[in-house]
């Protein structure tokens, strides 16, 4: 589940941690919103920033074999 949590600061800081969005794209989501919000002053990037998006293949061999009846 994606979810974006504001904290906001008597003296008006507003802290953003963004979970369950994987790599880079977190960025794309939070752009308009903290170009609202004002300078971002310190960004620090959790793990699932550098996690791989996983994307299964699937090879399926089959072997046909004929009779020479």
């Amino acid at each position: 589940m994606e979810t974006l949590e504001f904290i906001i600061y008597p003296d008006g800081r507003v802290q953003e941690k963004v979970t369950g969005i994987t790599g880079a794209s977190c960025a794309e989501v939070t752009a308009a919103i903290e170009a609202q919000l004002g300078q971002v002053l310190n960004q620090q990037t959790t793990s699932e920033y550098f996690a791989a998006q996983v994307q299964q293949l699937r090879v399926v061999n089959t072997q046909t074999t004929f009779s020479d009846w």
